[in-house]
């Protein structure tokens, strides 16, 4: 019987040129052999199928001979005798007539309308499968865009991430960064902007400038859509920011409060305290405490801690934590004064 190319592309006996494409679109990219790096073989021998199939219904001349013939007679020397459609030569004899196989990736380049479907970027070698490899390794679908064939499917590349160190004043009060950044472009046909040296692409450079507000937290994201490398068939990366918190020599971030934490002696903890602290924006904050200090205590000064993003008329709390020093040795007569004391109260 021969393979049924009707089937192998899932379409019917009538299927129309946009049918086919459709449907030839829709399998290559699901078989190519790159995009099955598990089960490769099998995935190459049904790409081919898939090509063979469209590259004979997508060809009036061979889909006559195969929908009359069958794929006997389409790979045959030429067609049985009185095929229809076919001028006899001088002799009277029927025209030769070959089918010639065409390769499943020269179908597939022509289809998505590259000269290769992964460009000859780097001088891109084939891989084990006779498939040029992609020009950045497996992926055959980060290399279509600007193709400019019908079949084009853009596909972005992954974004790039880099870390942003701030200082928690920065994040307290807000500032400006400037970032100066190194990217290659290409020009707006999808070629490479020549150089006199090289036809490589040209690299420019950028200052990017990033407004922290205040109360940002360390994880926020700042993205530059599309300022990665520009390459011919990938929509260039995004660039992300990700704020670092460095850490601080006096305060601790929880979320929107701030932590400090004060050394005081016996004393200070049991017969009262002024805490004395220059907050992140400059001010002298003097918080008096007339409690007794336990090791668990803890002051609260509200609307001290960090600005809220989402409502930057309102902070966070300030907590103030003691680590209370106690003396290593006592002589008797202040063990029993101390003792005495205590017992009175």
């Amino acid at each position: 019987m021969g393979v049924d190319y009707y089937r192998v592309l899932q379409v019917d006996r009538n299927a129309k040129d946009d049918d086919l494409k459709k449907a030839y679109r829709k399998l290559a990219m699901k078989w190519h052999p790159d995009k099955n790096p598990n089960n490769k073989k099998d995935a190459e021998a049904k790409f081919k199928q898939i090509s063979e199939a469209y590259d004979v219904l997508s060809d009036p001349q061979k889909r006559a001979v195969y929908d009359q013939y069958g794929e006997e007679g389409l790979k045959g020397q030429f067609p049985p005798p009185g095929a229809g459609g076919f001028s006899e030569s001088a002799g009277g004899g029927p025209t030769s007539f070959r089918f010639n196989p065409r390769s499943a990736d020269d179908i597939f380049s022509e289809f998505f309308g590259f000269t290769s479907p992964f460009g000859d970027i780097g001088g891109s070698r084939s891989g084990a499968s006779g498939f040029p490899r992609g020009m950045f390794g497996e992926d055959i679908f980060a290399s279509m865009r600007g193709g400019g064939g019908e079949g084009s499917v853009p596909r972005k590349a992954p974004p790039i991430e880099r870390t942003l160190p701030c200082s928690l004043e920065d994040l307290y009060k807000g500032t400006t960064k400037k970032m100066k950044i190194s990217r290659d472009v290409i020009d707006s046909s999808g070629c490479s902007i020549l150089t006199t040296d090289s036809p490589r692409p040209t690299t420019v450079e950028e200052i990017l400038t990033i407004e922290i507000k205040p109360g940002w937290k360390k994880g926020t994201k700042i993205t530059f859509p599309e300022k990665g490398n520009e390459q011919r068939g990938i929509i260039p990366s995004d660039l992300v920011f990700i704020i670092d918190e460095k850490p601080h020599g006096v305060f601790k971030r929880d979320g929107n409060d701030l932590v400090v934490t004060q050394k005081i002696s016996l004393v200070e903890a049991l017969t009262g305290y002024a805490a004395l602290i220059t907050t992140l924006d400059g001010r002298d904050l003097t918080v008096q405490i007339n409690s007794v200090i336990g090791p668990t205590y803890e002051e609260v000064v509200k609307g001290e801690g960090m600005p809220i993003p989402k409502e930057p008329s309102r902070k966070g709390n300030l907590r103030i934590k003691f680590n209370i020093k106690f003396p290593t040795r006592l002589t008797p007569e202040q063990k029993a004064g101390i003792k005495k004391l205590l017992t009175s109260s």
